[in-house]
């Protein structure tokens, strides 16, 4: 297995990877125009890193990179994290969020957050295995019904 971070240039790639992730998670998704991936893979705070065996894309995540206002740093937000399911539980996941911590330790980024359902038993017990604490956070969302 070998992990890449993707970025411009890697549009084919990235549709792969954001493809696998909305099958994993069973979502719909729309396709992306090649406009809008070059925009995104361009971009040093948005993280896409892929894993592969062989040359298929089996997983990956999705992140971005937060600057603080209360001291100059910048936290790491874990937006997505997908394994295909005939490659789950073989160490994927730890690696890549081992992966993201290591390129970003050597940006000075020390903090990295994932949100994750509470109905989500597995997502809570992986992220507590890799040394992860559970902080008790409402999240709440807006949808663009400004009425």
């Amino acid at each position: 297995m070998r992990l890449k971070r993707l970025k411009a240039g890697d549009r084919e790639l990235a549709k792969v990877l954001f493809s696998v992730m909305a099958e994993v998670f069973e979502e719909d998704s729309e396709e992306l125009s090649d406009g809008y991936i070059d925009r995104l893979l361009g971009r040093e705070d948005f993280w896409a890193i892929a894993a592969f065996v062989d040359n298929d894309i089996v997983g990956g995540l999705t992140a971005h990179t937060l600057p603080m206002t209360r001291a100059e740093y910048s936290e790491i937000f874990i937006y997505d994290i997908a394994v295909r399911s005939d490659h789950q539980r073989q160490g994927i996941g730890r690696r890549l969020i081992e992966e993201l911590r290591t390129q970003a330790a050597g940006m000075g980024i020390r903090e990295l957050f994932v949100p994750a359902d509470n109905e989500d038993v597995h997502a809570l017990d992986f992220y507590r295995a890799l040394g992860g604490e559970a902080a008790p956070v409402t999240i709440f969302t807006f949808t663009d019904d400004f009425e």
